[in-house]
């Protein structure tokens, strides 16, 4: 009893001496990042200047007061931000998430601190403007060109190429005879070969035969468009989705397969078109339910990206989320010659391994990923609620969801989130797969339960 009692102490103490070890070295690890973002923004002004003849805006310089007559703006106010449309662009009335220009660091915060100071020191006339971003003005009013940070290659800019104003769509099966439509949205840094790669080959026969398989480059990502001028918000989303597959292919009723931050545009199309979903399936739905009091935008982002070292998926969210410049220098140096490591790669493993999974991570720009990552995920947060109470209350279709057991981006509790907000989601845990392994791995299996969700939507 004394050897079990001692036992458990001893984990206790490990346990405690691990995680204060990890919240040590992280406060240290994210204090130099600040410095080195910061750092960034100055060498990326100066070069962006240098080879495109201007100066970028970007988010981590402070907010600033503008009074435009003539044109709707940006409002900001307690964390809660509204785009209501400029004249010449053709955005409306959208949410933009405050976690884009408003990230607590230490040079944030003392940058704030003398901005502050100096003010009191001047006699300033009271105004009533509202405070916005300098990036987000640049962007509605059409002045961001496209950076020479990012990749010009054919397979990221194949849509320049093309008259079409719509997103990219690998569709398989029967063209005029199909009995059903499916519907796959794949998730953040991704591209509709998550799904054709892997699925696709392995569906049986009577299903290719029957069911029109409709897989989408979100936005942004694979072989869609890139537009400089958006800012990737979930109703831009949502409209190219209707735009390029619900309109162009004709779809009035339709299967939906999500992974990660393709379930919220999911959910957001469930909840337009509530009428039409046959069956639903969510891969790993990146829901956290926000405490009262808290703000939305802020809670998800700490929850997704905790600036901690470890683990290391943790630590590359955290990157991702709260750093502008080195995540554009991490695009610059993977995406921008991306071709260059899927030649490493099968150089080194003699082209024994396909590099699809290579191919879809790399194929997207800084501007796509940042605003999306910020926007969908951060930015949906006082939305989540209200879908998901809509399809439990006004959708009668079976919803199924999926995760890893050993998932680090988004953790299970979320899967189980969506199930007390929907009790009749059943939620089915694979142990020892993670965030891409829920699929790729086990195709075949999971295109077998697949094709059993949709049979029993047809008996319903």
């Amino acid at each position: 009893m004394d050897v079990k009692l001692n036992t458990i102490r001893l984990v206790w103490v490990l346990s405690l001496a691990g995680e204060i070890l990890n919240n040590a070295v992280s406060f240290a690890v994210f204090c130099v990042l600040d410095f080195v973002d910061f750092i960034l923004c100055c060498v990326y002004k100066v070069i962006d200047f240098w080879i495109e003849s201007q100066w970028k805006p970007c988010y981590c310089s402070s907010s600033k007061q503008h009074i435009i007559e003539g044109d709707n703006i940006l409002v900001s106010e307690e964390c809660e931000s509204n785009i209501v449309c400029l004249t010449s662009t053709n955005l409306q009335l959208e949410d933009i998430s405050d976690t884009l220009y408003s990230r607590p660091s230490i040079v944030a915060q003392l940058s704030k601190f003398i901005i502050n100071d100096l003010n009191k020191t001047k006699k300033t006339t009271v105004t009533s403007t509202f405070t916005i971003d300098s990036t987000i003005v640049e962007v509605l009013r059409g002045n961001v060109v496209p950076r020479w940070s990012d990749c010009d290659c054919k397979i990221c800019n194949s849509w320049t190429s093309s008259s079409k104003d719509t997103l990219f769509v690998k569709a398989e099966g029967p063209k005029d005879k199909a009995q059903e439509d499916v519907f796959f949205i794949h998730g953040f840094i991704s591209s509709s070969v998550f799904w054709t790669e892997t699925l696709f080959p392995n569906f049986s026969t009577t299903v290719k035969s029957t069911y029109r398989l409709l897989a989408v480059d979100i936005l942004g990502f694979g072989r869609s468009p890139k537009p400089t001028d958006s800012l990737y918000t979930l109703r831009e989303h949502v409209e190219m989705i209707e735009k390029s597959v619900l309109e162009a292919y004709q779809v009035k009723s339709f299967h939906i397969v999500a992974h990660s931050l393709g379930c919220i545009l999911a959910l957001a199309i469930a909840v337009k078109h509530p009428g039409s979903i046959k069956s639903l399936t969510l891969l790993a739905p990146p829901y956290f339910p926000v405490p009262k009091g808290e703000p939305a935008t802020q809670y998800i982002m700490r929850r997704i990206a905790p600036r901690r070292v470890w683990p290391v998926m943790a630590f590359g969210a955290s990157v991702a989320c709260w750093y502008e410049h080195i995540s554009r220098t991490i695009c610059l140096v993977i995406c921008k010659n991306h071709r260059l490591w899927e030649f490493i790669t099968k150089f080194i493993t003699r082209n024994r391994i396909r590099t699809y999974l290579l191919e879809s991570f790399c194929c997207h720009t800084h501007n796509a990923a940042w605003h999306t990552l910020h926007n969908i995920i951060c930015g949906t947060a006082g939305k989540l609620d209200s879908y998901l109470d809509t399809v439990c209350n006004r959708l009668k279709c079976e919803v199924t969801i999926f995760h890893g057991g050993d998932d680090e981006v988004i953790p299970v509790e979320c899967s189980y989130n969506v199930q007390r907000r929907i009790p009749r989601a059943q939620v089915k845990v694979v142990e020892n797969k993670d965030h891409i392994t829920i699929v790729v791995g086990r195709q075949k299996a999971f295109a077998k339960e697949l094709e059993k969700i949709w049979k029993r939507s047809k008996c319903d």
